[in-house]
């Protein structure tokens, strides 16, 4: 299948390194590899599988791309037991009701003269295309993607979480840019979306979604870009501060962790010890701020254990 022509008002692309100057500009500094991925799924209209431990910044990404690419962001949150009729549209019963009951004289006068209940029935039916119209359809994030009068960019997260049966469901709508409706018949996408997959390896994809998609597997980021990253959100914070965080928190995550601190924790942290006025790290400060990287009690022992280490990391 040839990628699909590129329309005037999308800005796509125009190579990989304007890829990474585009996503930098809009605060998400990224490694080639990401630059790459999001420059040839830009160009090929394919979705990208975003894999990767939670708190790298998989979502960010998709947040970015949206500015960088100039595209309406949506999002839709998986988790288990989610439905087309969450993800896909729904009809919005309780304004059909209220206009059944304000055209309750024009019903009347459509059913006058009707004998049996079969008969009123089959004029009744011939009005269902009034109350099965756009007028009460109420998208969803995958048909507010398709019918969205500017491109869009579409974040499906955490698709590990979500069924089995939804992520079939989820094929066909990759592969065909269209929806079906009953009442209405297939609605294919104005503009093509740009589509982002996001997984925490909860469970493991089918191969068929993963054929469909450009795969990309995002890790906690080296100590260079993690600085650069917190450099860049918190420029008030002292270099020397932030270079001990960094090196502070890769020690961290060098522990046997139930959850590793993510980048929104790093941050969360050098913010809160500037706002403390700590000029450095030192065991004392390590040991009252660690509720602010890790989330949960055995983590928070494990790293006291560790004191020494990680601060003088």
């Amino acid at each position: 299948m040839s990628p699909p022509q590129l329309t005037p008002e999308i800005r796509s692309f125009t190579s990989v390194e304007d890829a990474a100057r585009r996503l930098e500009a809009v605060g998400y500094l990224s490694s080639p590899e990401i630059a790459t991925a999001v420059f040839l799924a830009d160009r090929m209209g394919k979705p990208i599988l975003v894999e990767g431990p939670a708190g790298v910044g998989k979502t960010e990404l998709a947040k970015a791309l949206a500015q960088a690419l100039d595209r309406t962001f949506l999002r839709l949150q998986c988790y288990e037991g989610l439905d087309e009729a969450k993800a896909l549209y729904e009809w919005e019963y309780a304004k059909q009701l209220l206009y059944t009951q304000l055209l309750k004289d024009k019903i009347g006068e459509l059913t006058q003269g009707t004998s049996t209940l079969a008969e009123a029935a089959d004029r009744l039916a011939s009005g269902d295309a009034v109350f099965f119209s756009e007028r009460f359809l109420l998208p969803r994030p995958i048909l507010q993607a398709q019918l969205s009068p500017t491109p869009a960019l579409l974040l499906v997260d955490e698709i590990d979480k979500a069924d089995p049966e939804f992520e079939a469901f989820l094929l066909e709508v990759l592969s065909d840019n269209a929806v079906t409706v009953p009442e209405l018949g297939t609605i294919r996408a104005r503009h093509v979306p740009r589509v982002i997959l996001t997984s925490n390896n909860a469970r493991e994809l089918s191969d068929a979604l993963k054929r469909r998609c450009l795969h990309l597997h995002i890790d906690f980021p080296d100590r260079e870009r993690e600085l650069r990253i917190v450099r860049s959100r918190l420029p008030d914070v002292p270099q020397v501060l932030a270079e001990q965080v960094v090196e502070a928190v890769a020690a961290i995550r060098a522990l046997d962790l139930k959850k590793a601190p993510s980048i929104s924790e790093t941050l969360d942290w050098a913010q809160s010890l500037t706002l403390l006025n700590a000029e450095a790290l030192s065991s004392d400060v390590v040991a009252a701020t660690l509720n602010l990287v890790l989330k949960y009690e055995g983590d928070i022992e494990k790293a006291r254990a560790n004191l020494p280490t990680i601060a003088q990391a």
